[in-house]
């Protein structure tokens, strides 16, 4: 099978969104992270045929179905492109930032919405300032778990989107922490 990165098909030959993928293509699901369309089925619905992009993530083989009308409302997208990675490090680099002063909970529901809009700049904002937060106090476990969350997808997108090895991506971000 063939995959088609954020520069590949997909990406290059329509606007993000008019985004048709195929299958084989490599796409990002909000707040699951990086699948493969792995085809493209029509099914009855209601007594009316409906198209779906049946999508396997690769980090827990969980299949989605997402109708190809309504994937671009869903946050469906390319994998971003090799160019666009290095404004992901530069969120991540990013020191002079004020984190404000909120519960541990609202925080926590703030993170989650900028997780779900799929956007891995969001998703490098909820990274980065999970790390500057945990450097001055203890992180409760569900901004512990949010930040390993907002990591994983980090790692899996940008590997693929540089052709590298995800340890080594993960290596180069831990060290941007340390």
């Amino acid at each position: 099978m063939t995959f088609a990165s954020g520069e590949g098909r997909a990406q290059n030959h329509l606007d993000q969104e008019d985004m048709v993928f195929i299958a084989g293509d490599m796409a990002v699901y909000p707040a699951h992270g990086v699948g493969v369309i792995e085809s493209i089925e029509t099914q009855t619905v209601a007594g009316m045929d409906h198209s779906f992009y049946v999508m396997k993530i690769i980090e827990n083989d969980m299949k989605i179905m997402i109708p190809t009308r309504n994937s671009d409302n869903v946050g469906l997208r390319a994998i971003i492109g090799r160019d666009e990675v290095e404004s992901v490090m530069v969120i991540l680099r990013e020191r002079d930032i004020e984190i404000s002063a909120q519960t541990w909970n609202r925080r926590y529901r703030d993170y989650m919405e900028k997780i779900k809009t799929g956007s891995i700049f969001e998703v490098a904002v909820v990274l980065r300032d999970l790390f500057l937060l945990s450097v001055d106090k203890d992180l409760s476990y569900g901004e512990r778990k949010m930040m390993d969350t907002a990591k994983n997808l980090l790692v899996k997108e940008i590997s693929l989107a540089r052709n590298m090895d995800e340890d080594k991506t993960a290596d180069q971000i831990e060290k941007m922490f340390s």
